[in-house]
């Protein structure tokens, strides 16, 4: 069973490319989550020396004290998130399993939200480097549903297109999504933020 440090924040980490050019990408959803928690609890990413941008904030409602946080988007391209991510981790003295990655994830439906921590890394080179660089694979995954490309194009191009303008409608109610499933992860734990996000219930009561 795995044990929460109280002392410890948790490092949420959003996965993307850095600059303009992949900013509305799919594969840039996680670092889109992040974007929006930022903005939940009126915060600024700032540069950190691990590569990357964070903030510390304390989750929870307004006027609660939950838990402190550190809510961050690696700097890197994708396939190098793994330094960033440990790099962050060792500076704020952040175990293992306080650490959750949000990353867009083809092999569930677009708009889907799924948490699990550990498991396969499905082909996707940001999970890869995280599991290399830490040394292990059961960190908590918050996978956001980008679905399937379309005919024979190749997933690889799939992820590194902007989302189309039927998705970029449903895209903020995504993405606060994906913020409340994060914050219900840390506020529930694993097995029953699964049982509520994964039955497609209402994250907030």
């Amino acid at each position: 069973m795995s044990r929460v440090s109280p002392v410890s924040p948790w490092l949420i980490v959003g996965l993307g490319n850095p600059g303009s050019t992949y900013a509305g990408n799919r594969h840039n959803v996680g670092a889109m989550v992040i974007d929006e928690l930022a903005t939940r609890y009126d915060t600024t990413l700032r540069a950190h020396k691990a590569r990357a941008r964070a903030a510390s904030i304390r989750l929870g409602r307004p006027g609660t004290s939950g838990p402190p946080a550190v809510i961050a988007i690696p700097t890197t391209y994708m396939n190098e998130s793994g330094s960033p991510v440990k790099g962050l981790a060792d500076f704020f003295k952040v175990p293992v399993e306080q650490i959750i990655v949000i990353h867009d994830e083809l092999d569930i439906d677009a708009g889907t939200i799924r948490l699990k921590r550990g498991g396969g890394e499905g082909g996707h080179n940001g999970l890869r480097s995280i599991s290399a660089a830490l040394g292990t694979k059961d960190y908590l995954r918050v996978r956001v549903g980008i679905g399937r490309p379309p005919g024979r194009m190749d997933p690889a191009a799939f992820v590194l297109k902007d989302f189309n303008a039927t998705e970029r409608k449903e895209l903020p109610f995504l993405l606060d999504d994906a913020a409340d499933a994060t914050e219900l992860l840390i506020e529930r734990g694993l097995t029953d933020a699964q049982n509520t996000v994964h039955a497609g219930g209402p994250t907030r009561s």
